[in-house]
């Protein structure tokens, strides 16, 4: 059985990449004695422009959204739950801020090409918890080491390449050949280079979908 290959494009920022991979590992999970999968974690900024020092959340929801604070308040009690379902825990006071978050895909590239199998996934699972069960900022080194350090790599590389600009170029490059095949929102899981998934879906969905695409790519 050859393994299906998942591209899951996201932003460590995003609380329903945090959800969406709950369900797919879910969905993994439930089908390990069908479907085997290579997972890649690829680039995707909500807010590439994000200033040092990052925004406040509600301020900036407001002007990108333009939603109020109770609109903001039932969203969060919403993606709380879905989280709650897949077991990933939100913060339930939310968080402050939101943060610029390339530094944190920089390390991810990294992770891939230099860290051992199951490495990156450990560090993005690490990052979305720093970002949305801590409420820590994703621009601090101190804090994207500790993610390192969490998913057992090494710090002393990693502190290397956020001292440098190692990895910007590639990252970039990522970020422009998704979003020029189309990806404007995520989680968008694509599979096999050919099926798209997108959003935050539940496991039943996954589950389906990788069974019938792994069932059509055995034939």
């Amino acid at each position: 059985m050859s393994p299906l290959k998942i591209d899951f494009v996201s932003d460590v920022s995003c609380p329903w990449c945090a959800i969406g991979l709950g369900a797919l590992e879910e969905a993994l999970t439930t089908l390990k004695d069908e479907v085997q999968a290579e997972l890649h974690f690829q680039p995707f900024e909500l807010n590439p422009q994000m200033d040092p020092g990052g925004q406040d959340i509600g301020e900036h929801l407001a002007q990108k959204y333009g939603s109020t604070p109770e609109q903001q308040r039932q969203i969060r009690e919403t993606i709380r739950q879905r989280g709650a379902d897949v077991g990933f825990v939100f913060n339930p006071e939310g968080r402050g801020r939101i943060w610029n978050t390339f530094d944190a895909h920089r390390l991810l590239h990294w992770a891939a090409l230099e860290g051992q199998p199951g490495q990156q996934h450990g560090l993005k699972k690490a990052l979305l918890a720093a970002c949305h069960t801590r409420s820590q900022a994703m621009e601090s080194h101190d804090v994207l080491l500790a993610c390192v350090a969490d998913a057992g790599m090494d710090t002393v590389r990693a502190r290397a390449v956020l001292a440098s600009a190692e990895f910007a170029q590639d990252v970039r490059e990522r970020e422009r050949f998704f979003t020029s095949h189309g990806i404007h929102s995520v989680p968008a899981v694509i599979i096999n280079d050919r099926h798209l998934i997108s959003g935050g879906q539940p496991a039943a969905v996954f589950e389906q979908a990788l069974r019938q695409i792994a069932a059509e790519s055995a034939t």
